[in-house]
């Protein structure tokens, strides 16, 4: 889904990627600039905030298995796999921005699978195997994100040590969604909360 400002995207700090363009920070495409999507007010999330987010996943980016759910220009998915991850599925709505994702995937000859679809959607039919981690990150606007990791465990989505990422309104309650989830880490950035979250009986 396009990502606006009131919706969720950081916009990038003066010294990242220029206007239009998404820089990967680290892994085996570092420093390598992609396209993005010319759908108004679509943003990459941030770098620093993909810096801290992936010093977090660093024991557990390697080889796994992701969802990038709501991708807009796919940030975090490109991210994930530049640093190790097998394969990244992403699930954007808008046209324009999955041309995009696939351009750039095809560039990068990245492991993908591109689906154009809304996000409830996809998560409405059987899961193609669980997934280790989850990237969350829908428009500020919307209020279903307990539903969305509701979904996800029990749909079926989930690997039982996997890790749910989740950027929201820092001016919102927090992300856990409920009895059953755990916070493992959150942090701030402009308008933005983001979080790593876990299922409370997740492996350890």
């Amino acid at each position: 889904m396009p990502r606006r400002r009131k919706s969720g995207k950081t916009p990038q700090a003066a010294a990242g990627s220029p206007p239009g363009r998404l820089r990967i920070v680290a892994g085996n495409w570092r420093s390598r600039v992609l396209e993005v999507a010319d759908v108004e007010g679509l943003r990459p999330t941030a770098e620093r905030v993909r810096e801290t987010l992936f010093n977090w996943l660093a024991p557990r980016i390697e080889g796994a298995r992701c969802l990038d759910l709501f991708a807009g220009t796919g940030a975090l998915g490109f991210e994930a796999l530049s640093r190790g991850a097998a394969h990244v599925t992403f699930v954007e709505r808008s046209p324009a921005a999955v041309s995009t994702l696939r351009s750039n995937a095809a560039t990068l000859g990245a492991n993908a699978d591109i689906r154009n679809e809304n996000a409830f959607d996809y998560l409405g039919r059987p899961p193609e195997g669980p997934f280790d981690i989850v990237f969350l990150d829908p428009p500020f606007a919307d209020e279903r994100l307990a539903d969305l990791c509701k979904i996800l465990t029990d749909g079926g989505f989930l690997a039982r040590n996997a890790r749910v990422y989740v950027e929201e309104d820092r001016g919102r309650d927090t992300a856990v969604p409920g009895e059953g989830w755990e916070t493992l880490r959150q942090k701030t950035a402009g308008n933005v909360r983001y979080s790593l979250l876990r299922r409370a009986d997740a492996t350890k």
